[in-house]
């Protein structure tokens, strides 16, 4: 069983920055796929940023050139470092990740029914 720890959310202003972690627990593979996704109220949960074990990255339109997702293996932690936020990031941002020998099509596809394992979410507040 893998548990998924999220950290790092917060209140911030427009233009602001904030870096999320997420530390996997349990029994947990060095293959993976691993990503951030983001659900404000009304919302369907929206894929952000995906990475694999072998360090391939993909993001969604919506955040390329302000967000940055990122891993520690030794630390078995993954981070999403958001920059130049806006109110429209506003929302709670979960981790997911999945163990896989080969990931490339669910990092590319940003998809939450890929995932099966799920933090408990961390919350967002971007003001202007």
């Amino acid at each position: 069983q893998v548990q998924l720890v999220e950290s790092g959310g917060g209140s911030v202003q427009s233009g602001g920055s904030l870096r999320l972690s997420c530390e996997a627990y349990g029994n947990t593979y060095s293959s993976y796929c691993m990503g951030w996704f983001r659900q404000a109220p009304g919302k369907e949960r929206e894929g952000l940023a995906t990475i694999d074990s072998d360090g391939s990255t993909n993001y969604a339109d919506s955040v390329k050139g302000r967000f940055t997702i990122s891993q520690d293996k030794d630390k078995n932690t993954m981070y999403l470092q958001m920059n130049s936020l806006k109110p429209e990031d506003t929302g709670m941002y979960y981790c997911a990740a999945e163990y896989l020998s080969y990931c490339m099509s669910i990092v590319q596809n940003l998809g939450a029914a890929d995932f099966g394992y799920w933090g408990q979410g961390t919350q967002v507040t971007v003001s202007s």
